[in-house]
């Protein structure tokens, strides 16, 4: 598979990803300014949901950009990747009809401390097998 394969699907994986999030807004109960205000916890935890998969969207391309090759492992530490970036309107969903609950912030914590996790696996996989060395002026 080439490389830009592998983007295009990605792209597409996040795209859809980012529509869930969207889909899974609660909308207002009435024509109320306090209807709309009552929602400011779920727009909030949207935001950051959108925000942080953009910020994951861009990392991966400017690091794909920076590759030539990529070999089965970088596939499946990719897949890993976008499967736990699937479920973060999952966690942002309960953690918007739960806010300042220990569990749902909790759950909202771990999905992206995996998603950074994975991404740091790829990111070294990538720098294996495409030549680049770790100095000691460069920590990854």
């Amino acid at each position: 598979m080439s490389k830009t394969r592998l983007e295009a699907f990605t792209d597409a994986v996040i795209a859809i990803i980012m529509t869930v999030l969207v889909l899974e807004l609660v909308r207002p109960d009435s024509d109320s300014l306090q209807s709309f205000i009552a929602l400011l916890p779920h727009l909030g935890v949207y935001f950051v949901s959108f925000f942080i998969l953009a910020i994951y969207w861009v990392n991966h391309h400017h690091l794909f950009q920076s590759i030539k090759r990529i070999n089965g492992k970088v596939l499946w530490i990719n897949i890993s990747f976008l499967f736990v970036l699937s479920l973060i309107p999952i966690f942002s969903n309960w953690v918007s009809i739960y806010p300042n609950l220990f569990i749902p912030e909790l759950g909202y914590v771990i999905i992206f401390f995996f998603g950074n996790f994975i991404y740091l696996l790829l990111t070294r996989e990538l720098l294996k097998i495409n030549g680049h060395r770790k100095t000691s002026e460069t920590t990854i």
